[in-house]
C-alpha cells in the first residue's frame, strides 16, 4: 500500500486482482480479504453487513459452502484461516459497491473505489478480447475435427499398406503346379 500526498491509500491493482476469485461462476471477493483491505476486523465487516442485510441480496453476497471453502483454501495454498466459526461470505462486484454504503471510514471509501475500478478494468479487458477468445475456441473445434479426419486418413493408409503387403507376399510365393511349355 502506498499513501499519496493527500494521505489517500493507493493499492496496486495486482493486490486487488489477487484477492478476486471465481466461485459459482461469479467473480467475488471474500470478507476476510475485504476486511484486510479496509483495515478493519472481519467480524466488524460482518457485523456492519448483518445490520444492513437487506442491502445484500444473494446476487450481491452469499455464504460459501464447505466444499467451496475447501477449494478456496487449496487455491490460496495456505491454512492460515485458523479456527473459523462461520463460513466466509463472498461479495460480487455489486456487493463490494454496496459495502461503501455500510462502511463509513475514509479508507473504506477510497479502497472501495479502487476495487470497483479493478472490476471495471477486468470487464473491459474481457470484452476487448472476447472476439479473440471466440476465434480460439472455433479453431480448437476445427482442429479436433481435422484431427479426426487426419486419423481416418492414416487408418485408410494402414489398410492400403496391409493390402499391398499381402499382395507382395502372394507374388513372392513359389507357384505350385504344372507349367505349360510357354511358361518354361
Amino acid at each position: 500500500m502506498v499513501e499519496n500526498a493527500e494521505n489517500e491509500i493507493m493499492l496496486p491493482d495486482e493486490i486487488i486482482i489477487n484477492k478476486i476469485y471465481v466461485i459459482r461462476g461469479k467473480k467475488v471477493m471474500i470478507d476476510r480479504d475485504l476486511a484486510e483491505l479496509y483495515g478493519v476486523e472481519t467480524k466488524q465487516l460482518k457485523r456492519a453487513v448483518r445490520r444492513n442485510i437487506k442491502r445484500f441480496p444473494e446476487d450481491f453476497m452469499f455464504e460459501l459452502i464447505q466444499s467451496e471453502f475447501d477449494n478456496l483454501r487449496s487455491q490460496i495454498g495456505t491454512s492460515s484461516w485458523g479456527g473459523i466459526r462461520y463460513m466466509p461470505m463472498a461479495y460480487t462486484e455489486q456487493g463490494v459497491a454496496m459495502l461503501s454504503s455500510v462502511l463509513n471510514s475514509d479508507r473504506a471509501i477510497i479502497v472501495n473505489i479502487q476495487i470497483i475500478r479493478v472490476f471495471t478494468k477486468m470487464r473491459e479487458i474481457l470484452e476487448t478480447h472476447k472476439d479473440i477468445l471466440q476465434k480460439l475456441d472455433q479453431l480448437q473445434k476445427k482442429e479436433i475435427e481435422q484431427d479426426d479426419k487426419i486419423m481416418l486418413i492414416f487408418e485408410y493408409l494402414k489398410q492400403l499398406e496391409q493390402v499391398k503387403h499381402e499382395e507382395l507376399e502372394q507374388s513372392k510365393r513359389k507357384k505350385i503346379g504344372y507349367k505349360h511349355n510357354e511358361e518354361k
